[in-house]
C-alpha cells in the first residue's frame, strides 16, 4: 500500500533525551529516533529547538568551541542517516553575518536543503534569548556554507514534493505564538505541511493553552501542524520541560506526547488531498495576498517500491456522531437547539400560531415531533397547537402505531388518526392500477396521499406542514416526488441519518417522562423503514431500507467524505476498507459504493426544489445553500474510476 497514492503523507516529531551542551550525543540520539521512524515509513520529522546542543546552553552558545563541534556532530549526522529518504528539521545554533541565529536545519538523504532562521526573539520571563540571537530580519546573507555545503539560508523557505503535493514550511517557537505568525505566510504560499520546533517550558496552565494554539492554527491554516518540543533532559535551573509535542490537522490534534521518559517519536498520515481540497473550497483561505519573497526547494519523498505499512490513522466508521458519549451529548444537545430555533423563527416571523406533522412512529417523524414540542414551549404555545396526523396504511405495523400513539398523548399534542387504504384504494381505481403489482405506484401513492392530507389540515387549522425527511433520504433520493419530499418547513433536512437515530437516544435519556423514554428507545431500535409494504405474517416490518439502499453507516460515510473533502472513488473504497474491517468486504464496499453514486447523481432534481430547511452542519444539500448541482449530471466518471479499482 502506497500511501501516497491515497493523497497521504506519513509524518511525525520527535523529542530525543540530550546531554545539555553534548552536540556528539545528541545527534547519537536523533540518528537513532530518526532510523525508528524510517521503519515506520515516516517521510517528514521535526525534532525540537536547538536540539542538536541542548535549548538551555545559555551563555554557553559564545563559546566558539561549543558551535564547531555542533557543525561536526551535525555533518555525522547527515552522513549516518544519508541512506534515509526522509525530510528531518533539527535545530541548532549557526553563524552568519556576524551573528548568532537560533536555526531549523533541513536535510534529507545525505544533503542539506536549507536554513530556516528564527524571526521572533523571546526575550522576557525566563526566555533571555536576544542575549544570543539575532532575528532573521537582521539576516543579510541567502546562503550560508554549511557541512561543506553552501545551502539556503532564508525565514522563508518551502521544500515543495510535486508528485505527493506535499509542501513543508518551518518556523521555530515564539514564532507561534506571534499574532501573524511567519507559518501563516508559509501556508499562504502552499505549505500544508508546517514543522514548529520548539522549546516550551512546562507551568500550570500552559499545556492547555500549547495545545489550543496549535489545534485552531492548524485550522486556519488548512494544515498538518508537527510540534515538537523540548524534552525533561532539557530541564535544568528554574525550568522544566516536559516535550509536549503535538500532531494536528486542519484543526483535530491527531497524536500527541507528553513527558516522554525515554528518547520518543510520534506519527501520523496527514492527508493531503482533504488540506488542498478544503483550501480550495473556502477560497477566502486565499484573502488579500501579501507580497513576500519566497524560496522553494524541491524534494521528492516518495519511494519507487514503498514498503507495505499498515495505515496509522483511525478512520471513524460514523464520522457524522462523535465517538466520545459526552462529546456525542454535547453535539446532540447543539443540534436540537439549532433545529428548534430554526422552527421557532418560521413561527414567530409568519406569525402562525399551529403546525401539522405526520407521525408514523419512525426516526424522522419522532426527531420532528421532539424538535418542535421544544419550539411550542420556546414560544409558550399551548400543545393542543401541534397537530400530529398517523395516518395508518398498508404497511403499517403495530408496533410503530402504538409508539406514534404513545408519544403524542404523553406530549399532550392534539392527535387525529386518518387511515389512507380507502382512499389510496380508490385512487387505485380511478387511474386503473392493479394494486396487485406491489410497485412504485403502489409505494408512492401512499406518500403522496399523507402529504395531501397533511397539507389540507395545514390549511384546515391555519397551521404550517413540518417536514420530516432527512439529510441522508435527500442524498440517496429515499423519498417520493411532492410526496414526503415536500413539506412548509423541513427540521431534519440537515440531519444524516446516523445522527437522527442518536438524537433519539440522547432525548430518552434528558426526559423525565417514563411512557415517552421507553416509546423513544424502541423507535431507535426499530428499522427504517417508510413501511410502504404489508408486514410480514408475524406483523413485522417487511420492508426495510438499509437492505434496498445500504447500510446508513456506509451512505453516511460515503456521504460525508465525497461532499465534504471531495475524495475519489478508490480513496472512498480505502477509507471504507479502513473503518469498516471486519464488517464490510471490498467488493460489498464498492457494490454499495455504485448504487450510491447512482442514486445520488439521479435523484438531484428532487433536491433542486426543496423547501427551506435547517443547516445543522458543514454538509447540506439544499439548492440555495451549501449544494449547486446540475440535475442531469452524469455519474460515469465515478462509477468507471470504480470498475478499475
Amino acid at each position: 500500500m502506497k500511501l501516497a497514492d491515497y493523497g497521504f503523507i506519513r509524518a511525525g516529531v520527535a523529542v530525543p533525551t540530550l546531554q545539555i551542551g553534548n552536540p556528539v550525543y545528541n545527534c547519537k540520539e536523533i540518528a537513532q529516533l530518526i532510523k525508528k521512524a524510517a521503519e515506520e515509513n515516516v517521510k517528514v520529522l521535526g525534532f525540537p529547538e536547538l536540539s542538536i546542543t541542548g535549548y538551555t546552553s545559555a551563555d554557553l552558545f559564545h563559546q566558539r568551541h561549543l558551535l564547531k563541534e555542533s557543525e561536526k556532530a551535525l555533518k555525522m549526522l547527515i552522513e549516518e542517516v544519508a541512506s534515509i529518504n526522509m525530510l528531518v528539521a533539527v535545530g541548532m545554533p549557526l553563524e552568519c553575518d556576524n551573528q548568532l541565529f537560533n536555526t531549523a536545519v533541513i536535510f534529507q538523504a545525505g544533503k542539506i536543503l536549507g536554513v530556516v532562521p528564527k524571526t521572533f526573539i523571546p526575550n522576557y520571563n525566563e526566555y533571555y534569548e536576544k542575549r544570543w540571537f539575532a532575528s532573521s530580519v537582521n539576516r543579510i546573507s541567502d546562503t550560508i556554507y554549511l557541512c561543506g555545503q553552501e545551502v539556503p539560508f532564508h525565514e522563508n523557505l518551502l521544500f515543495r514534493d510535486r508528485e505527493t503535493e506535499a509542501i513543508v514550511g518551518v518556523e521555530i517557537c515564539e514564532d507561534l505564538w506571534m499574532p501573524i505568525p511567519p507559518s501563516s505566510h508559509h501556508a499562504i504560499y502552499g505549505a500544508n505541511i508546517l514543522i514548529n520546533l520548539s522549546a516550551s517550558n512546562e507551568v500550570i496552565g500552559k499545556y492547555e493553552y500549547r495545545r489550543d494554539l496549535v489545534r485552531i492554527h492548524s485550522a486556519k491554516t488548512f494544515s498538518g501542524y508537527l510540534y515538537a518540543s523540548a524534552g525533561q533532559t532539557e530541564s535544568t535551573t528554574d525550568v522544566v520541560f516536559s516535550g509536549h509535542s503535538i500532531i494536528a490537522e486542519n484543526g483535530t490534534v491527531l497524536e500527541e506526547l507528553n513527558f516522554p521518559e525515554e528518547s520518543a517519536f510520534i506519527y501520523q498520515d496527514i492527508d493531503i488531498e482533504r488540506l488542498r481540497n478544503d483550501r480550495r473550497k473556502f477560497h477566502t483561505f486565499m484573502g488579500k495576498v501579501e507580497k513576500r519573497e519566497y524560496k522553494y526547494v524541491d524534494i521528492s519523498l516518495a519511494e519507487k517500491e514503498e514498503k507495505i505499512v499498515a495505515f496509522a490513522r483511525p478512520i471513524d466508521p460514523r464520522p457524522f456522531v462523535p465517538a466520545n458519549k459526552e462529546k456525542r451529548d454535547e453535539r446532540c444537545r447543539g443540534i436540537f437547539q439549532i433545529q428548534s430555533s430554526g422552527l421557532v423563527q418560521r413561527l414567530s416571523k409568519t406569525g402562525i400560531k399551529k403546525a401539522v406533522v405526520g407521525i408514523s412512529g419512525g426516526l424522522d417523524s419522532t426527531l420532528a415531533l421532539l424538535v418542535m414540542v421544544e419550539a411550542f414551549q420556546r414560544l409558550k404555545l399551548p400543545m393542543e397547537n401541534i397537530i400530529g396526523v398517523t395516518m395508518p396504511g398498508f404497511g403499517t405495523t403495530d408496533r410503530t402505531y402504538q409508539n406514534a400513539i404513545t408519544l403524542m398523548k404523553e406530549f399532550g399534542i392534539t392527535v387525529r388518526e386518518i387511515p389512507i387504504a380507502k382512499s389510496v384504494e380508490q385512487h387505485f381505481k380511478d387511474i386503473g392500477y392493479d394494486s396487485s403489482n406491489r410497485d412504485v405506484v403502489y409505494e408512492n401513492s401512499q406518500a403522496r396521499e399523507r402529504t395531501q392530507i397533511l397539507m389540507d389540515v395545514s390549511n384546515q387549522v391555519g397551521g404550517l406542514v413540518v417536514g420530516t425527511g432527512d439529510l441522508s433520504e435527500l442524498a440517496l433520493g429515499w423519498a417520493t416526488y411532492n410526496g414526503d419530499h415536500m413539506s412548509m418547513y423541513a427540521v431534519n433536512s440537515g440531519v444524516p441519518k446516523t445522527l437522527v437515530r442518536y438524537l433519539v437516544e440522547w432525548y430518552a435519556t434528558t426526559t423525565k417522562n417514563e411512557k415517552i423514554a421507553t416509546a423513544l428507545m424502541d423507535v431507535y431500535h426499530t428499522p427504517v423503514s417508510p413501511e410502504l409494504l404489508p408486514p410480514d405474517e408475524q406483523g413485522n416490518i417487511q420492508q426495510k431500507t438499509e437492505e434496498i439502499v445500504g447500510s446508513y453507516d456506509l451512505n453516511d460515510f460515503f456521504l460525508y467524505y465525497m461532499l465534504r473533502f471531495g475524495y475519489t472513488p478508490g480513496k472512498l473504497v480505502f477509507l471504507a476498507e479502513q473503518a469498516f474491517q471486519n464488517v464490510y468486504t471490498r467488493e460489498e464496499i464498492k457494490a454499495w459504493l455504485r448504487k450510491f453514486y447512482q442514486r445520488f447523481f439521479t435523484q438531484q432534481f428532487k433536491r433542486s426544489c426543496l423547501p427551506d430547511g435547517v443547516k445543522v452542519g458543514s454538509i447540506n444539500l439544499s439548492p440555495r445553500g451549501d449544494w449547486r448541482m446540475p440535475s442531469d449530471a452524469s455519474y460515469q466518471l465515478w462509477v468507471q474510476a470504480l470498475e478499475k479499482l
